[in-house]
């Protein structure tokens, strides 16, 4: 009979005790589970999140953990808007001129030259040489003005390092859930996964919106997978957002919804994408301009869904911008934004590191520490639950040394049962961690935007094994339950070594 045996039917003799110490087990087991899957995917997941094809985040000048909070995760509040002009600094010049060609300074230079221009045709000032030479000063400092002073005229400061920018509007909600201006290159650059590899997918006929569409105008949107799902929104429905907060003040404007997301696991799920021009449009969201000169009186003239007039550079803002910049550039470019005056460039995975370390991990290490202690606990009373036994178990031993069993085969018979108490227990108590994961997804979703299941373990930590590399701190509680239960199984096993047959078969 193999010692496997033995120690398998002695557990089962003692049936009851033994399922009570392999649950105690277990539950300190699923608590550690639950804590390192848990925290590690939400710490894995803030950190995917962080860099979703970008890796800095442009904002007005405050907290830089509140701009990618509120940028990035839809979290916080906004700091403050910075002017649209500063965003087409990351723009190349054909850009930039498209972008300018309806503001109030490029419609005032034009009109400036036509007024030259029709100056000159008169022949008026030319009569003389003087006059000649003052009329060939002033083109030629206009000129310079021009090319100098007007943005349109020249590529944008930082244009030759940036892959993309991409701007976000924040300040409205529909319900509970953040409303987002952007343009559509938002899901058509952007990509999401742990190295930023998937593309955006549309359920059923979804698309992502258009720049302007002839059906909907400016008014598209796009909803998250986990809005849809609350809301009960699909293609073809319209939501109005409502100013400032859940409670304000809704606007008319409606937006029709033309994709739903497929779940991400990210806070876009959590997020309303809309046209960042039909964000404009919206009462309240123009830049207010104190001197408005004639160029601007243009603007009471259109309506909202005129295609034909877009609103002035001068009178938009954005809240922040989404950047991917050559890493070989971007510290110095981050440094250059954050010594001038008008705005702050974040690298968002340094910002959510440095949050996660202050906060997170010290809640981590309170819990690991308390489920290690059920765990130790536990261990314990598997001790103690072979140690009493070994009362009722005397005669058997002495049975096994009269029958040939040496001392070390009854030491090992009794310790290798204490390790299948405790492996058994960790078994169950790692499924039953698993299980429980799998149980609490939706509301880990719903609550926090992160997709757990199942099947998601806590991730790796970097050995020292050439072979192996690095595993799931999950999986080192294997080796761990097995030292616990041979450390605790020590004492039982001793007093079995020492038990004396004579007086033992004497009873």
């Amino acid at each position: 009979m193999s010692l496997l045996t033995i120690a398998f039917r002695s557990i089962k003799q003692r049936l009851f005790s033994s399922t009570l110490t392999m649950i105690s087990m277990a539950l300190g087991v699923t608590l550690v589970v639950g804590v390192l899957a848990i925290f590690g995917i939400v710490q894995q997941s803030f950190n995917a999140n962080a860099t979703l094809g970008y890796n800095m985040v442009i904002g007005a000048k405050g907290g830089k953990l509140q701009l990618v909070l509120n940028s990035v995760y839809y979290l916080s509040e906004p700091i403050e808007n910075i002017p649209y002009e500063y965003f087409l600094e990351y723009k190349s010049q054909e850009v930039r001129e498209q972008e300018y060609s309806g503001s109030y300074s490029y419609k005032a230079v034009q009109h400036q030259q036509v007024a030259r221009a029709t100056l000159v045709a008169a022949g008026v000032g030319l009569h003389s040489p003087v006059t000649a030479i003052a009329a060939m000063a002033a083109d030629a400092s206009v000129q310079e003005q021009i090319d100098t002073l007007y943005p349109w005229k020249r590529v944008g400061k930082y244009a030759a390092f940036t892959d993309f920018a991409i701007p976000l509007c924040l300040g409205d909600y529909v319900g509970p859930y953040r409303v987002v201006g952007t343009t559509p290159d938002m899901f058509d650059l952007l990509r999401h996964g742990s190295e930023a590899q998937h593309e955006y997918k549309m359920r059923g006929n979804g698309r992502n919106f258009e720049q302007f569409n002839q059906e909907n105008g400016f008014f598209e949107a796009i909803v998250g997978s986990v809005v849809a799902n609350d809301r009960g929104l699909t293609v073809g429905d319209t939501i109005t957002p409502s100013h400032g907060s859940e409670e304000g003040d809704q606007h008319t404007t409606k937006f029709q919804v033309v994709g739903v997301m497929e779940a991400t696991g990210t806070p876009n799920d959590r997020a309303v994408f809309i046209n960042m021009e039909g964000f404009y449009r919206m009462s309240d969201h123009a830049k207010p301009l104190e001197n408005e000169d004639a160029f601007g009186a243009d603007q009471q003239a259109h309506k909202i869904t005129d295609a034909s007039y877009i609103l002035p550079v001068e009178k938009r803002e954005i809240t922040a911008m989404l950047v991917r910049m050559d890493p070989l550039y971007s510290v110095g470019i981050e440094n250059q934004v954050n010594e001038g005056n008008l705005a702050q460039a974040v690298f968002p995975i340094i910002e959510i590191r440095k949050l996660l370390d202050l906060f997170v991990r010290p809640v981590q290490t309170l819990l690991m520490v308390l489920t290690v202690l059920i765990c130790f606990v536990s261990g314990v009373s598997i001790l103690v639950s072979i140690y009493n036994s070994m009362n009722e178990r005397r005669s058997e031993i002495a049975v096994l040394r009269a029958l040939g069993a040496r001392r070390g085969t009854v030491y090992a018979v009794v310790l290798l049962e204490s390790m299948l108490l405790s492996f058994m227990g960790g078994i169950l108590g790692f499924f039953s961690g698993h299980a429980l994961i799998a149980m609490c997804s939706g509301v880990i979703e719903a609550k926090t935007g992160v997709q757990v299941g199942f099947f998601d373990f806590a991730p790796p930590i970097p050995l020292p094994i050439p072979i192996v590399g690095s595993i799931s701190s999950e999986f080192l509680l294997i080796p761990g339950l097995i030292l616990l239960a041979v450390f605790v199984g020590f004492i039982p096993a001793t007093s079995a070594y020492k038990t004396d047959v004579s007086k033992s078969l004497g009873k």
